[in-house]
């Protein structure tokens, strides 16, 4: 058996430690009338973190599982019933159609930034398109994680690169309630994704990169390519149970393939044709099908112009509009026939000799 490596991660918070790091959330005076209460609170708190209360209500799995006897938490296990539910609805063929538009910008009106993004404009320009066709159009607007209250995409734990049975299909890594890593956006993410016939994302580069609740987003859904749907087959996340597991030879199965998938990139000086690239190539990685060329996009607004009048430099491109509508159209007409028949990846029945 290949031995899971260990010397990483640091010793737990003394009780101390813990008390000034839980407090920090509760420095305002208006906490200080319910301070007693919130002591009990962090007593709880700290017992539970001690003890490690990772998914403290579960369920026996039952059923279609390995270990039909093993606890599962009930929270991975209801988002997994939705999931199959969206699934098997999305393959229904009297449903809507429908594309889930994603704004992967992380400013709004709603936080420091005071004003829309342009990529929120853009959003709904395609929105527009796709539902003067009859689309429905699913708008998932990722700038919520920077004006929601107590709203995360927490980061990928990485799990994959230990063993990829032990990256469970739907991300079994959080809710962790011993750390308090809850509120995690990511269940009703994936069910967005499931439902949907087609994608298209639209994104700022930032950085010469995507911004960073796009690449959260991103990074989560590596279980959605290879990803193990079955957690009591490595009982949770036992490691060594994980790489034996793939060592006998793992499928890699790839849960949203077959989706028709357009890209929107924007920027103002450099970085646009390098992020469109890696975003293309994720999205073909994991069977994604392309739209078109009039489905993958990158430009500049206001080159080298100021920030500070962007949103009129975009009203003026309105070649730029007419191209971001076509992204929608083009990914509109290839929903279409993919669901007809009459479109697919020409070589979606290969087998790669080196699957990862």
């Amino acid at each position: 058996m290949t031995a899971a490596r260990k010397g990483q991660a640091p010793a737990k918070l003394g009780r101390d430690e813990f008390h000034l790091v839980f407090s920090r959330s509760f420095m305002d005076p208006a906490f200080d009338a319910v301070r007693g209460a919130l002591d009990q609170v962090e007593q709880t708190a700290w017992d539970n973190y001690a003890d490690s209360h990772k998914a403290p209500v579960t369920v026996p799995a039952g059923p279609g599982f390995k270990d039909p006897d093993y606890d599962l938490s009930v929270e991975w296990k209801d988002t997994r019933d939705r999931l199959l539910a969206a699934e098997a609805h999305q393959k229904l063929p009297s449903t809507r159609s429908r594309v889930l538009l994603i704004n992967g910008s992380a400013r709004n009106d709603g936080t420091c930034p005071g004003e829309i993004s342009k990529t929120h404009r853009m959003t709904m320009l395609a929105k527009e398109v796709l539902e003067a066709e009859g689309i429905e159009a699913d708008v998932l607007d990722l700038s919520l994680l920077t004006s929601d209250y107590d709203r995360h995409i927490h980061p990928c734990k990485g799990c994959v690169s230990t063993a990829m049975p032990l990256c469970h299909w739907p991300c079994s890594c959080y809710p962790n309630h011993s750390l308090r890593q809850t509120n995690d956006w990511m269940n009703e993410i994936y069910e967005k994704w499931v439902a949907a016939h087609g994608v298209i994302i639209l994104t700022p580069v930032y950085w010469y990169q995507t911004p960073a609740v796009l690449k959260l987003m991103i990074d989560r859904l590596v279980c959605a390519d290879g990803g193990n749907p079955d957690p009591t087959s490595t009982h949770g996340k036992k490691a060594e149970e994980a790489k034996a597991l793939e060592l006998t030879g793992w499928d890699y199965p790839k849960h949203l393939a077959d989706r028709a998938y357009g890209v929107i990139v924007h920027g103002d000086v450099a970085g646009i044709e390098m992020t469109r690239r890696g975003l293309t190539d994720w999205l073909d990685w994991m069977g994604l099908v392309d739209a078109g060329s009039f489905a993958k996009l990158d430009r500049f607004i206001g080159y080298y112009e100021s920030y500070a009048e962007s949103h009129e430099v975009f009203d003026r491109d309105t070649d730029f509009q007419e191209e971001v509508r076509n992204v929608a159209r083009a990914v509109g007409k290839a929903v279409g026939e993919l669901r007809a028949g009459r479109l697919s990846q020409p070589d979606r029945n290969l087998r790669r000799p080196r699957p990862k």
